[in-house]
């Protein structure tokens, strides 16, 4: 896979558009970043997912997942390394951020609705 499948998966998904962060791509849905190219040129996609499916996928593949150094690393922030990845992975892994992205969305759009129902 490379940085051209990894777009062309990214945006098959519903409500997913590529935009631009910091001078990257990065797709989104309802507004909000589930993966970027911000590490292409190193050969690798980034996925936005909770620590927890961090570890499933670093665990069960080692050589494709890792986690980006520092800060964003320890809150999900994950690279996959685009050349060793399969379509059905790299497909399976962006799915779950898009996902996670929805649902977060969805938490937080409710979350706002109750809070402003109470003032």
């Amino acid at each position: 896979m490379n940085a051209e499948d990894f777009r062309r998966i990214a945006l098959s998904f519903e409500g997913a558009e590529e935009g631009s962060h910091m001078g990257v791509p990065d797709f989104r849905v309802r507004g909000r970043i589930f993966a970027t190219l911000a590490s292409q040129d190193q050969g690798y996609g980034n996925l936005m997912l909770t620590p927890e499916q961090q570890a499933d996928f670093v665990r069960e593949l080692p050589e494709i997942f890792l986690p980006i150094p520092g800060g964003w690393g320890r809150m999900g922030a994950t690279h996959i390394r685009l050349a060793q990845a399969s379509e059905d992975v790299l497909a399976g892994a962006l799915r779950t951020a898009w996902r996670l992205r929805i649902e977060k969305n969805t938490t937080t759009k409710t979350k706002k609705k109750h809070a402003t129902r109470r003032r």
